[in-house]
């Protein structure tokens, strides 16, 4: 993990490779609750019999679901220190590139793109890459913004 003391620190560490995290194992159950959360009861997520013979195989995880893991895997990848609060601020771009079906196991990588400071804060892009265990492709990549306010 890599820790950075405060918004100085961090204003400087455009382009830093923050590594990957560890894998989380993406479970028929977790589907099922981000399914019940959000409404979204296609049966190419919560059907595992029927998905077997679907375009897919198996179940897959939502898509938002995925992107919904983000913050989590991100957070053991840095830290800032000395800061009041952190928000995520939104996405410049967004694919889902692979399903990741039920069983995978996925993870994040990461690098700091633009830096922005503000008055009292600093704002960064994370280029994100989603990766599923085994596979060549990504299940995602993301830019998201985060905002650090000291």
């Amino acid at each position: 993990m890599k820790v950075f003391d405060g918004i100085a620190e961090l204003a400087a560490a455009q382009g830093t490779d923050l590594g990957a995290s560890e894998w989380v194992l993406v479970e028929q159950d977790r589907i099922n609750q981000f399914a019940d959360a959000t409404g979204d009861h296609q049966w190419i997520h919560v059907d595992p019999e029927r998905a077997k013979d679907g375009p897919f195989g198996a179940a897959i995880a939502h898509g938002f679901l995925t992107l919904s893991m983000m913050p989590v895997l991100q957070h053991e990848l840095y830290r800032v220190d000395g800061v009041t609060m952190t928000v995520n601020y939104g996405l410049n771009k967004v694919r889902f590139v692979t399903p990741v079906r039920v069983g995978s196991r996925i993870r994040a990588r990461a690098t700091i793109g633009d830096v922005t400071q503000l008055d009292g804060a600093v704002q960064i892009e994370l280029h994100t890459t989603i990766e599923i265990e085994g596979s060549d492709k990504p299940a995602c990549v993301a830019v998201s913004i985060a905002r650090f306010v000291a």
